[in-house]
């Protein structure tokens, strides 16, 4: 990773896609997070931000470096949850559709689906046009395993929030995934998340639990 102001990666490549580091902020503390779990990430040396964060101009100019043309996405992402900075994720959005058009890889954002509780409104009108994927975590089948396992700081009100988030975005985004880690989950669970992601009209993805 090359040197920068905030000791961070801005972004970085994996499996041919390209992920930009929005923040370190988030309203979770997830048991399986890197975060709580490793003092690195197999994605890049080093994704924590130890001085602010990058504005979105900076973030900007890092990805002009790129010929962006080569990725199969890009994705909106970060240490913490992205949807802390949607409105810089929208100007950048933006900015990559005005200068690269219909050359633009398809556009994802990882999200805990707390955006309208983190930000006070509903923020997902402003999607449609810009975001081709949603993945939201999904990672637990009640409000009370997921304040067990996540511990958001809204509580249980957290759980309907990003249940009714993904709902709601199928009409302004085409892709909407919830996503699950298998950590020796049982089976029985698993479609228990299956049944729930299709009760909302949305897909499920089973991720392998990464430890580093």
């Amino acid at each position: 990773m090359e040197q920068n102001k905030y000791g961070a990666a801005i972004t970085y490549e994996y499996e041919q896609n390209l992920y930009i580091n929005m923040t370190n902020q988030c309203c979770n503390s997830c048991d399986f997070c890197l975060r709580n779990n490793s003092a690195g990430s197999l994605y890049a040396d080093n994704l924590w931000y130890q001085n602010g964060e990058p504005t979105k101009e900076e973030i900007w100019e890092e990805l002009c470096r790129y010929d962006l043309h080569r990725f199969h996405e890009l994705v909106f992402c970060g240490y913490g949850e992205p949807t802390y900075r949607i409105d810089d994720i929208v100007w950048l959005v933006d900015q990559l559709k005005e200068r690269f058009g219909d050359k633009l890889p398809p556009v994802r954002i990882n999200t805990n689906g707390h955006a309208n509780l983190i930000q006070g409104r509903d923020v997902i009108p402003d999607l449609k046009g810009r975001i081709d994927t949603l993945s939201i975590s999904l990672n637990a089948n009640t409000a009370a395993e997921y304040v067990a396992l996540c511990h958001p700081v809204q509580g249980e009100a957290a759980y309907q929030a990003m249940l009714d988030f993904a709902k709601e975005d199928k009409d302004y985004v085409p892709h909407v995934v919830f996503t699950v880690v298998d950590k020796g989950t049982a089976p029985e669970e698993i479609e228990e998340s299956r049944r729930i992601a299709d009760s909302l009209g949305v897909k499920l993805r089973v991720r392998s639990y990464i430890d580093s």
